[in-house]
């Protein structure tokens, strides 16, 4: 979770980076593409701004909304994130049927929030090599990218774990649901 957090804050999804000798110091030097907004970096100072504008989806008009789909796929993640920790606490804290039926429900959730990272890396990924906007050479896919990429992993690698012990480990021992009996 902390990893997707990171991935949203930061802008450095997708990144441009010149190296100018040191007397055009008043040339970019860099530029980098956030899901929210986007710096531009010189000698002097960083600026940054919100990403995409009007502006920028008035002439790029699939790219924004692909761009901002993957914000909203961002923070679905961490949403479910967050319940997937909720859930974890809830199965740690109930008893032995909660447990045992638990595991199973917090793999497919973990599964399901897999997908959704996976899903944002790969527009993220299409975008940069199909998009003219990252045409010019010297752009890369950046810190936030490879965040989301092993966060994603991170949660897949968990499912999975978590999946295979829940059916392969041997249930609780100790005592036995008794059946609910009315009246006695």
């Amino acid at each position: 979770m902390a990893m997707t957090l990171t991935a949203i804050l930061r802008p450095n999804w997708v990144s441009f980076h010149v190296d100018f000798p040191p007397q055009s110091s008043s040339a970019i030097i860099s530029r980098s593409l956030g899901l929210h907004q986007s710096c531009t970096s010189d000698a002097y100072q960083t600026t940054c701004r919100p990403f995409p504008t009007e502006s920028d989806c008035a002439r790029e008009g699939s790219f924004c909304a692909m761009w901002r789909t993957v914000g909203w796929l961002m923070s679905l993640a961490t949403i479910m994130e967050l319940a997937t920790l909720v859930g974890i606490v809830v199965i740690l804290s109930g008893g032995k049927a909660r447990r045992e039926a638990g595991w199973r429900v917090l793999a497919g959730l973990l599964a399901v929030v897999g997908l959704v990272l996976f899903s944002g890396m790969a527009v993220v990924a299409y975008l940069f090599d199909n998009h003219n906007r990252f045409a010019i050479p010297g752009w890369r896919l950046d810190t936030s990218w490879v965040l989301c990429t092993v966060s994603g992993t991170i949660v897949v690698l968990s499912a999975v774990g978590v999946a295979i012990s829940a059916y392969v480990l041997p249930p609780e021992d100790g005592y036995e649901l008794l059946p609910d009996q009315p009246g006695v």
